[in-house]
């Protein structure tokens, strides 16, 4: 696997990953050595983003059929990684090509065409970024002319979502590349402040921007400050709803109210023709102690976790709402720029 792919390579016949538990306090590198630690890294959120889930849980099914190339054993390592994250639909898309891929295979081929499905996965994302950051920048430059750009972003949605530049970020970077002036309002995105993730992110490729609470985007628009939202996307049914991190839909609900436009951005894989609309879309319930805890680097430099609310108080963590297609005015992908209502 190329280097270029900094969130997950391939290391022998096992997977290395940066761990994104660990950000943005530091880069720690991990080594998945079997299923059950890619499983591991999908569910807990050491990778996570849905191009990336779905690229991850590929080589999954690779490091899974090293040694055991079975039909049975397929079946194993898919039925476990399917089980991970419910939402993210690139997981189950990705899944569902590797098993198409494999299932006719003879099992000594097996193995081989695994780490080969995997890589085409991984390559094909990276070019799906790269369109999307020029449709994007398509976008962008008609809504900029000569001035320049206030864009807002919500969640993480850049180069450690995908094997890329991003979905959301693409068109971002794509602007900086062209030389566009650009400024980006990043939202953190609580309980699990993955905003904070773009910020790392923007600071590293000289990006300007300004991190901000999730709760002051509705000021920023109606103060005039915001030209566009951009955001990426989990999963998006077949009349355009889409799911995306929580408190996306409150952002195109103001975007709306302020007439700001407001564009998803996501590869072909994130759409899912077999789910008609946002009803769905299954939301992932997340443990509640993201909410009770924080997380963040102590006086003593030692990442630590804070208690912030009592361990027996109730709490309802969702991690992604939906936006209803009404709500967006387009979605950006490898292939253009489309209305949210006319995806088919």
């Amino acid at each position: 696997m190329s280097d270029s792919c900094p969130t997950l390579r391939r290391d022998g016949d096992h997977v290395v990953i940066l761990d994104q538990t660990h950000l943005p306090y530091r880069e720690h590198y991990r080594r998945l050595d079997s299923l059950e630690a890619v499983a591991t890294a999908i569910r807990d959120m050491q990778v996570r983003g849905a191009p990336l889930i779905g690229a991850t849980a590929a080589f999954g099914i690779a490091v899974a059929l090293r040694q055991d190339a079975s039909a049975t054993r397929l079946h194993e390592a898919d039925a476990l990684l399917r089980q991970t994250r419910p939402t993210a639909v690139n997981l189950h898309w990705a899944l569902d090509r590797m098993h198409a891929a494999l299932q006719s295979t003879p099992p000594q081929q097996r193995s081989a065409a695994a780490w080969h499905e995997a890589e085409a996965i991984r390559a094909e994302d990276a070019a799906a970024n790269g369109a999307i950051g020029q449709h994007g920048l398509g976008v962008l430059e008609t809504l900029a002319g000569n001035r320049p750009l206030r864009v807002m972003t919500h969640c993480n949605a850049g180069w450690l979502a995908t094997c890329g530049h991003g979905t959301a970020l693409a068109p971002i970077y794509a602007a900086q590349a062209a030389g566009r002036d650009i400024q980006v309002w990043v939202s953190e995105t609580r309980p699990r402040n993955q905003g904070l993730l773009t910020a790392w992110e923007l600071a590293r490729s000289g990006v300007p921007h300004t991190l901000i609470a999730d709760n002051t985007a509705g000021w920023l628009m109606a103060s005039g400050q915001v030209d566009a939202v951009i955001v990426g996307a989990d999963r998006i049914a077949a009349n355009g709803d889409t799911a995306n991190k929580v408190g996306t839909y409150l952002k195109a609900l103001c975007a709306r109210a302020h007439g700001i436009p407001f564009y998803v951005a996501a590869p072909r894989s994130t759409i899912d023709m077999a789910c008609p609309d946002g009803t769905g879309i299954p939301i992932e319930e997340r443990d509640g102690d993201e909410l009770r805890l924080l997380n963040g680097v102590l006086p003593d430099g030692e990442m630590g976790r804070l208690r912030i609310v009592d361990a027996t108080t109730s709490t309802c963590n969702p991690a992604f709402d939906v936006t209803p297609a009404g709500l967006i005015t387009g979605i950006i992908t490898e292939h253009g720029v489309h209305p949210a209502n006319a995806l088919g």
